[in-house]
């Protein structure tokens, strides 16, 4: 319905009730003073269809409005929407009413650029380095195992996001189609689930190797692969039938409580790997004393440890979890910006931290490199040599020997047909 549709519907006849009213959203009809009018939300993307809008009629014939709005939308009265949104959502709108829309609208399209530029450094970064895992092979072992699989997850869900924001940006056609929607936001979700698994099993295997005295890594290698795939995929496909069980709307999925099937173990997952890199610092420390370097080196080495696991392990996520309702604008942006770098660059920094710094890869493609080097100087081309040989010619010896059998023939022709042998 439009405004024009509306307003030919329900004519305006008189003049002590409020008029006839077309929200860009409902159609008001008009009402006679001192009463409250409702109707269903509307059924629109991201909204609660369940729940209600109001609109209050004022004892003088004029529609309530709200002094937050502009004078154009004031005219024509105020319509309560507060019901219709989820409560993130409108803690979201909220906030961005006290900070200003714009500086909020400005502030969410730099992040997203963010996203965009750190999802494709992060994108090529992982390619190039399953390239060189899966090159060579003295890099195939049981180690290298656990990073290629954080390596592909963390690939697959940096696909499957940029693949989303570019529909977004060319028209939002994956999130128009119901079906295919909740296809890529279960896909999505998984691959968000199996990457924090993975980041979870490097914690633990780097855990074990640092605290435990005796660990036998060859005997975890499949619980890992079942853990980091099965486990995922069962709580994804718990969290997806929950949705549909529920009808469950799927614009803003992410801010239902049935989210917290999946964000919940993920949280737990960082807490954990957390806890892991405080107590692989402690061993760190102790390490340090006993080997009697001096306290400011020891500082150092275990502060540099600990910068080196943070994003290895996945704790930069830790970020998100401390959004609230900012108040200025450079709090939310310093909040937006610094979360999101983290987590678009995570494939960067883990591909840096465990292919390119490896000193087992670097190791690798120098010795193959040394390889074809030595190769290429021993078989140097034909074409670029030249050749001078200090043997004499075989042609003007066998002249010469020719001439001397014929000049011994010449003396004694009968020496051809009988030589003269020698005991």
């Amino acid at each position: 319905m439009n405004e024009s549709t509306c307003l030919e519907s329900n004519p305006y006849r008189n003049k002590s009730y409020c008029p006839t009213v077309f929200d860009e959203w409902l159609c008001w009809p008009t009402s006679p003073p001192d009463k409250m009018n409702y109707q269903g939300c509307p059924q629109k993307p991201g909204l609660i269809t369940t729940e209600y809008a109001s609109r209050y009629c004022q004892l003088n014939g004029t529609w309530v409005t709200n002094p937050k709005m502009n004078n154009s939308i004031s005219t024509a009265g105020y319509t309560n929407y507060t019901k219709c949104f989820f409560p993130g959502t409108l803690y979201l709108f909220q906030m961005c009413d006290k900070i200003g829309r714009d500086k909020c609208k400005s502030i969410t399209q730099v992040t997203r650029y963010l996203e965009m530029v750190g999802l494709t450094v992060s994108l090529t970064s992982l390619i190039i380095s399953l390239i060189i895992f899966y090159q060579f092979r003295i890099l195939r072992n049981n180690r290298t195992k656990i990073h290629k699989n954080l390596f592909i997850s963390t690939l697959f869900h940096i696909m499957t996001r940029l693949v989303l924001y570019i529909d977004q940006m060319a028209g939002d056609n994956i999130q128009k189609t119901a079906i295919v929607h909740e296809i890529w936001a279960t896909s999505l979700e998984y691959t968000r689930t199996t990457m924090f698994m993975w980041m979870f099993i490097e914690g633990l295997y780097l855990h074990n190797m640092i605290t435990v005295t005796v660990f036998q890594e060859y005997s975890y290698i499949k619980l890992y692969i079942y853990l980091g795939y099965g486990l995922s995929a069962l709580m994804s496909v718990t969290w997806m039938m929950t949705m549909i069980i529920l009808r469950s709307d799927w614009y803003y999925y992410y801010l239902l409580p049935y989210y917290w099937i999946l964000e919940g173990p993920r949280s737990t997952i960082v807490v954990i790997n957390l806890l892991f890199l405080l107590n692989i610092v402690r061993v760190l420390v102790v390490k340090l004393r006993e080997s009697h370097t001096s306290e400011i080196e020891q500082v150092r080495k275990a502060v540099r440890a600990a910068i080196f696991l943070l994003p290895l392990l996945g704790i930069a996520n830790l970020i998100f979890l401390f959004f609230h309702k900012f108040d200025e604008a450079w709090k939310y942006a310093l909040w937006s910006y610094t979360a999101h770098f983290f987590a678009s660059f995570q494939g960067f920094f883990v591909a840096v931290l465990y292919c390119f710094l490896n000193g087992e890869v670097q190791n690798a493609i120098k010795n193959s490199l040394d390889s074809r080097l030595s190769l290429r100087s021993y078989y140097t081309p034909c074409r670029n040599v030249t050749v001078v040989s200090t043997a004499p010619d075989i042609r003007d010896q066998r002249f010469s020997n020719d001439n001397s059998l014929e000049n011994n023939a010449s003396v004694n022709p009968i020496s051809q047909e009988q030589p003269e042998t020698t005991l």
